[in-house]
């Protein structure tokens, strides 16, 4: 995928005012309209324009993609590194399903879910939503032994606002979160009155934090499900043997059944996440082979692929 550069696509510095940045937009997108427009490339460069002017126009989107973008040119391969906008606290605003047609994947890599149609709406209509203030969302990292103790953390998060001279800054603010214990990849935690406040006297609006997990060294988690991947010595899976196995609560004794092979899937159950129904641990073994890096170990080596005649291409027939 391609990154785009959205400050030389409209043609301003990336320190422009969001007035300077729509007055650069409404040129060239007079210039490059295909009704009027006589250039063959007229309507990708118009369409260029609209998804630019999508993001710069938008405070939100533009110091999230500020985030990141100094660091690449146009045209530069680019995938979004994992978790970007993790810490940013948006309000929601955003294009609609209908508009996705006309953005490039780059677009909808980075704004395809925060940024269409919003999080959520509040029940009640728009009488409801012109009483209360806007809510807030935000993705934040937790460790994941977080979700199996409960506990109370400081967050920093960055929201975007226009300065006097029309120039989008960050503004920090601190939150004590209690996360509690159980707590799933992707769930929501409702801060209530932590959103906007409300412009015609009414409650302020909430701010939801979504849940994700920091990457682990040792486990990775689908739903529920804790998967480990555990290091064992030939011989422990050829003889069997008890091990001991790390669990995000503590080293447990695992047993190793005889003839193990890598990749056997040992489930030790409710061991995963905390749940009324708690999910499961699963220990994959992997096979360690030591190294041959002394003369008795080579000989060792060469005893076995002796007395063994053992074959692993066997059943490929070769």
């Amino acid at each position: 995928m391609e990154f785009k550069d959205y400050y030389e696509i409209i043609g301003v510095k990336r320190d422009a005012t969001q007035q300077e940045i729509k007055r650069a937009y409404r040129k060239l997108a007079r210039k490059y309209h295909p009704d009027v427009s006589k250039e063959a490339d007229a309507e990708q460069k118009f369409k260029e324009l609209g998804e630019a002017y999508e993001v710069l126009k938008d405070p939100e989107k533009r110091a999230a993609y500020d985030q990141f973008g100094a660091n690449y040119k146009n045209g530069q391969d680019f995938n979004p590194p994992p978790d970007w906008d993790a810490g940013f606290e948006f309000s929601g605003g955003g294009y609609t399903a209908g508009d996705a047609s006309a953005f490039s994947d780059f677009f909808e890599s980075l704004f395809g879910q925060q940024f269409r149609g919003g999080y959520s709406s509040h029940a009640g209509g728009a009488h409801y939503r012109s009483r209360q203030g806007e809510d807030h969302h935000a993705k934040i990292l937790i460790d994941l032994e977080d979700a199996f103790t409960g506990a109370s953390r400081s967050i920093s998060l960055q929201a975007p606002e226009l300065d006097q001279q029309g120039h989008v800054v960050t503004r920090t603010r601190t939150l004590n979160v209690n996360i509690p214990r159980g707590v799933k990849q992707g769930q929501l935690i409702r801060l209530a009155g932590q959103g906007s406040p409300s412009m015609s006297g009414g409650k302020a609006g909430d701010l939801y934090l979504e849940i994700n997990f920091k990457p682990h060294p040792f486990y990775h988690v689908e739903g529920k499900d804790i998967y480990l991947d555990l290091p064992v010595a030939i011989w422990e899976a050829a003889l069997g043997a008890t091990v001991k196995a790390p669990t995000p609560l503590g080293a447990v004794d695992l047993k190793i059944p005889a003839g193990s092979t890598a990749g056997r899937k040992m489930r030790l159950k409710g061991r995963g996440i905390p749940a009324k129904t708690p999910g499961d641990l699963y220990v994959v073994l992997q096979l360690a082979l030591p190294p041959a890096n002394t003369e008795k170990a080579r000989e060792l080596y060469r005893k076995m692929e002796k007395e063994l005649a053992f074959n692993p291409r066997a059943s490929l027939g070769v």
